[in-house]
Protein backbone atom coordinates (compact mmCIF):
# COMPACT_ATOMS: atom_id res chain seq x y z
CA UNK A 1 0.00 0.00 0.00
CA UNK A 2 2.87 2.12 0.66
CA UNK A 3 4.32 1.78 -2.77
CA UNK A 4 0.92 2.49 -4.68
CA UNK A 5 0.74 5.81 -2.19
CA UNK A 6 4.33 6.94 -2.71
CA UNK A 7 3.98 6.16 -6.60
CA UNK A 8 0.88 8.23 -6.79
CA UNK A 9 2.55 10.98 -5.10
CA UNK A 10 5.27 11.06 -7.45
CA UNK A 11 3.21 11.44 -10.48
CA UNK A 12 1.05 14.41 -8.39
CA UNK A 13 4.38 16.03 -7.96
CA UNK A 14 5.78 15.50 -11.84
CA UNK A 15 2.30 16.76 -13.00
CA UNK A 16 2.73 19.64 -10.92
CA UNK A 17 5.95 20.41 -11.99
CA UNK A 18 5.23 19.68 -15.62
CA UNK A 19 2.50 22.14 -15.62
CA UNK A 20 4.91 24.74 -14.47
CA UNK A 21 7.81 24.36 -16.82
CA UNK A 22 4.80 24.38 -19.32
CA UNK A 23 3.93 27.53 -18.03
CA UNK A 24 7.44 28.70 -17.49
CA UNK A 25 8.44 27.96 -21.25
CA UNK A 26 5.06 29.61 -22.69
CA UNK A 27 5.80 32.81 -21.22
CA UNK A 28 9.52 32.23 -22.50
CA UNK A 29 8.98 31.94 -26.23
CA UNK A 30 5.49 34.73 -25.95
CA UNK A 31 4.19 34.82 -29.87
CA UNK A 32 3.65 39.19 -29.37
CA UNK A 33 7.55 39.50 -29.17
CA UNK A 34 7.87 38.77 -33.14
CA UNK A 35 7.57 41.27 -35.88
CA UNK A 36 6.19 41.73 -38.58
CA UNK A 37 9.11 40.48 -40.77
CA UNK A 38 8.87 36.97 -38.94
CA UNK A 39 11.91 37.78 -36.89
CA UNK A 40 11.88 38.23 -32.95
CA UNK A 41 11.89 42.20 -32.08
CA UNK A 42 14.04 43.45 -29.09
CA UNK A 43 12.81 41.36 -26.09
CA UNK A 44 12.20 43.46 -22.90
CA UNK A 45 13.43 41.79 -19.39
CA UNK A 46 11.11 39.20 -18.77
CA UNK A 47 11.43 39.38 -15.17
CA UNK A 48 7.88 39.74 -15.00
CA UNK A 49 7.06 36.43 -16.59
CA UNK A 50 9.72 34.65 -15.34
CA UNK A 51 8.32 35.48 -11.76
CA UNK A 52 5.01 34.53 -12.33
CA UNK A 53 6.22 30.78 -13.93
CA UNK A 54 8.34 30.90 -10.57
CA UNK A 55 5.69 31.96 -8.35
CA UNK A 56 3.36 28.76 -10.16
CA UNK A 57 6.16 26.43 -9.34
CA UNK A 58 6.54 27.35 -6.09
CA UNK A 59 2.94 27.25 -5.82
CA UNK A 60 2.65 23.84 -7.54
CA UNK A 61 5.76 22.41 -4.91
CA UNK A 62 3.66 23.84 -1.92
CA UNK A 63 -0.02 22.22 -3.11
CA UNK A 64 2.54 18.66 -3.13
CA UNK A 65 3.60 19.49 0.10
CA UNK A 66 0.55 20.02 1.68
CA UNK A 67 -0.39 17.23 -0.25
CA UNK A 68 1.66 14.83 1.37
CA UNK A 69 1.61 15.86 4.62
CA UNK A 70 -2.01 15.18 4.67
CA UNK A 71 -1.32 11.91 3.50
CA UNK A 72 1.33 11.39 6.17
CA UNK A 73 -1.08 12.50 8.66
CA UNK A 74 -3.81 10.25 7.27
CA UNK A 75 -2.05 7.52 7.73
CA UNK A 76 -0.26 7.93 10.87
CA UNK A 77 -4.35 8.46 12.33
CA UNK A 78 -5.61 4.95 10.45
CA UNK A 79 -2.36 3.32 12.63
CA UNK A 80 -3.29 4.85 15.54
CA UNK A 81 -7.05 3.89 15.37
CA UNK A 82 -5.77 0.32 14.23
CA UNK A 83 -3.46 -0.06 17.40
CA UNK A 84 -6.66 1.48 19.42
CA UNK A 85 -9.15 -1.20 17.84
CA UNK A 86 -6.76 -3.82 18.82
CA UNK A 87 -6.35 -3.22 22.39
CA UNK A 88 -9.85 -3.09 22.89
CA UNK A 89 -9.97 -6.28 21.29
CA UNK A 90 -7.26 -7.86 23.70
CA UNK A 91 -9.24 -6.50 26.14
CA UNK A 92 -12.68 -7.97 25.64
CA UNK A 93 -10.49 -11.52 24.96
CA UNK A 94 -8.69 -11.48 28.21
CA UNK A 95 -9.22 -13.40 30.98
CA UNK A 96 -11.80 -11.71 34.04
CA UNK A 97 -11.04 -13.85 36.78
CA UNK A 98 -13.62 -11.05 38.65
CA UNK A 99 -16.20 -11.22 36.34
CA UNK A 100 -16.27 -15.12 36.57
CA UNK A 101 -16.36 -15.46 40.17
CA UNK A 102 -19.09 -12.83 40.27
CA UNK A 103 -21.02 -14.79 37.74
CA UNK A 104 -20.93 -18.08 39.76
CA UNK A 105 -18.47 -19.75 36.79
CA UNK A 106 -15.55 -20.09 38.59
CA UNK A 107 -15.25 -21.66 41.86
Amino acid sequence: MTEILGHRSFKILLFFSSIASLLIAGSASDPSQVSKDGKNAETPPRSHSQGLGFKVLVICFGVAAVVAFSVFLFKKWQKKKREEQHARLLRLFEEDDELELELGLRD
